[in-house]
């Protein structure tokens, strides 16, 4: 009796300590996940930070002292590669950009509605395409499309750009807003088909309005993925005129001596405005990747 009491009196305590050890793992695992985190962020942002004081300092300077920061900030390099042509191929990325968004959201939107809505052989197969397309690698196809857009006279153009860019961006396009679509429930559309609404009236008024975390989601990667693409702005692109930022740069470069200052300034500037957007339009892109991407 005497030993049924002690062990019951006993039993009791470790409660506390048990729980104490698991609050201290805790502790530590979130502490190790924030150090993680923390050094991950330091390792993308660092090449930021050196890149944009290294942008402030002289031709001799970024060669004598690369890790310190600039002893005479030349603001001067950033007007300078303004001049040098960063303002037209910056007007140029603006041009391709937003053309190639506009077009892809629409085309991508409206093929997901169908093939989100209907269900036929043809629907099947058409979406077996469209996923094939995600494993067409740019490299592969740079020469067949080189002389598609010589044939057809599109060559040295924007619209070379455009209508490359928008074919490679659908894909993923359709698959992330397809994969929305599929969670809107029926009984809207069934409800809007009573009421006299069309099909396109069902696509515009009811699925855009309700999808767009995932529509932005898709804007902020067709333009991450056309304002920083290069090959094909290399390739495809020869009057300097009609260049983006990404092959106009390589025209700073000289064989010889080329001026890094100004030339890190021009990456600055072309890095600003896909911070902007991705600072501004971030929960959107989140919210759209969750619930859009695992679903469907």
């Amino acid at each position: 009796m005497l030993k049924t009491n002690i062990k019951k009196s006993t039993f009791p305590s470790t409660l506390p300590t048990n729980k104490m050890k698991t609050s201290v793992q805790t502790r530590i695992t979130k502490n190790i996940v924030l150090l993680g985190l923390l050094s991950f962020a330091v390792i993308i942002l660092y090449p930021l930070f050196w890149m944009l004081i290294s942008s402030f300092k002289s031709y001799q300077e970024i060669y004598s002292n690369v890790w310190a920061l600039p002893t005479e900030w030349k603001f001067e390099n950033y007007s300078l590669a303004w001049s040098k042509g960063i303002s037209s191929y910056f007007i140029n990325s603006i041009y391709v950009t937003a053309l190639t968004i506009v077009l892809t959201v629409i085309i991508g939107s409206m093929a997901a509605f169908v093939i989100s809505r209907y269900k036929n052989r043809w629907v099947d197969a058409s979406l077996l395409f469209i996923i094939g397309g995600l494993m067409m690698n740019p490299q592969v196809a740079l020469i067949p499309l080189f002389e598609i857009l010589t044939i057809t006279n599109l060559l040295d153009t924007h619209w070379a750009l455009i209508l490359t860019y928008v074919a490679y961006r659908l894909p993923l396009t359709i698959i992330l807003i397809r994969a929305f679509f599929l969670t809107v429930p029926k009984e809207l559309s069934e409800s809007a088909l009573m009421d006299g609404c069309t099909e396109f009236g069902i696509y515009w008024r009811i699925y855009l309005p309700i999808s767009l975390p995932i529509v932005v989601t898709s804007v902020i990667l067709t333009a991450y993925f056309a304002w920083n693409e290069f090959l094909f702005a290399t390739v495809f692109i020869n009057s300097s005129e009609l260049k983006t930022i990404p092959s106009g740069l390589m025209v700073f470069r000289d064989a010889l001596r080329t001026d890094w200052g100004v030339l890190l300034s021009g990456m600055v500037i072309a890095t600003v405005p896909m911070i902007v957007l991705l600072i501004f339009l971030q929960k959107y892109l989140v919210r759209g990747l969750a619930e859009g991407s695992v679903k469907g």
